[in-house]
């Protein structure tokens, strides 16, 4: 980033002070964007996972998700609104709601949360197949670039405009 102060500091506090002033939405900008990335490899690896319409056992596990859980966790993947903690900016991104498979136990829907921690890390009756780790493994790197160059993109604009 280039700074020229020209006007003299009066007009370099007031910019320090817009600065101040967006950086909530400044960063929010770019938390978002960092998330859309990680988000969009989450959504391609759940699309990955087999479909396995059987009744898993301890001896015959099932080797993905039935179709209609697959569906519950496309629909009800996203990110959550910004939320400042105490100055910590953040957003969530995960599962909501309840699917359509409806059993004795779930009889509104399976928990979405639930199933998704279970094909992530597997239970005695489903392989585990990781969707969620790796996907912000791969991306941590491109979001954390893209959340910098956004960052960058915004402090020019209200530094040198």
């Amino acid at each position: 980033m280039k700074l020229e102060v020209g006007n003299g500091i009066n007009e370099y506090l007031s910019r320090l002070e817009n600065l101040k002033n967006a950086s909530e939405e400044t960063c929010g900008k770019a938390i978002y964007a960092g998330a859309d990335i990680v988000s969009d490899a989450i959504k391609r690896n759940l699309d990955g996972i087999p479909t396995d319409e059987g009744y898993g056992s301890p001896e015959n596990k099932l080797q993905g998700l039935k179709k209609i859980q697959k569906i519950g966790l496309q629909k009800a993947f996203g990110i959550a609104k910004l939320r400042n903690d105490s100055g910590y900016l953040n957003v969530k991104a995960g599962f909501d709601g309840y699917n359509l498979l409806k059993t004795k136990k779930y009889p509104q829907g399976q928990p979405n949360p639930m199933i998704a921690r279970t094909i992530e890390s597997g239970n005695s009756f489903t392989r585990k197949h990781p969707f969620v780790a790796p996907a912000i493994r791969e991306t941590k790197e491109q979001a954390e670039r893209k959340m910098a160059e956004i960052v960058d993109q915004e402090a020019d604009k209200i530094m040198n405009h």
